[in-house]
């Protein structure tokens, strides 16, 4: 046996939603809108709001607050410094602070007065990199006897000097420092030399020599009261290189 609901019939609007009776009230359902926009200012104060960018450049005619003053629309870089002259480095006064050491009789201790440790830096950045060649890693040790040797030439030298010694720590380490170009060099030649024989400790005495004598002459001539007790400056300054010139030997 079947039994027979009685269904209502659904009549659909002209607007497409559809009517439910219920208790003789009718309930439209809602079509969703689009969420809340706010109205975009047709002139905006602030260039980057219109998204135009051309208009940008067009209405920042000075700074920030309205007024006039200097600052255009467009950066003007021609007045401003280069970057390294900002960060201090200076690669004419370090090449030629280099070319000074190239030559150990007649090293020009003009440029040495004006410190600076953008040299020594590259340079121990060079040692570093031809003792890691050899398979030595040891960019540490190398950085911890440069602060050791420049703190102990600077004490031996004030010591000796006395009350008159005018050698600060800074000038000490970047002499120090460009001193050690003779051992960069040493250390890119045992690349080629073999270990094993005398060759290589006899041509490690020639650059520890050179660098002395470079180091002495530089040291006397920065500083005053050196000129007395060269030759305990020069002591100093060989024990220095010879422990740098041990790490390429051996």
């Amino acid at each position: 046996m079947t039994k027979e609901f009685g269904v209502p019939p659904v009549v659909f609007p002209s607007g497409g939603n559809p009517t439910v009776a219920a208790g003789g009230n009718t309930q439209q359902r809602l079509v969703p809108i689009a969420p809340f926009q706010p109205p975009r200012p047709s002139n905006s104060g602030i260039p980057f709001m219109s998204f135009e960018v051309g208009s940008a450049a067009a209405t920042t005619s000075g700074p920030i607050g309205g007024g006039t003053g200097p600052i255009g629309g467009v950066a003007n870089f021609d007045d401003e410094e280069p970057l390294l002259d900002e960060l201090g480095i200076h690669p004419d006064q370090i090449w030629k602070k280099t070319k000074s050491i190239l030559n150990p009789f007649r090293a020009n201790p003009t440029f040495h007065k004006d410190s600076d440790l953008s040299g020594p830096i590259f340079l121990y950045l060079s040692f570093c990199l031809f003792q890691l060649l050899a398979g030595k890693i040891q960019f540490g040790v190398i950085l911890g006897w440069i602060v050791v040797s420049s703190i102990f030439l600077y004490v031996v030298f004030n010591m000796l000097a006395g009350r008159h010694g005018n050698l600060d720590l800074h000038t000490c380490t970047s002499v120090i420092g460009y001193c050690l170009l003779p051992v960069v060099i040493l250390s890119a030649i045992s690349l080629f030399v073999p270990q094993n024989g005398v060759l290589r400790p006899g041509i490690a005495g020639v650059f520890v020599i050179w660098a002395t004598r470079a180091c002495t002459n530089l040291m006397v001539a920065v500083a005053d009261g050196g000129e007395e007790h060269r030759g305990l400056i020069a002591y100093a300054c060989f024990l220095i290189y010879t422990l740098f010139s041990l790490l390429v030997v051996f």
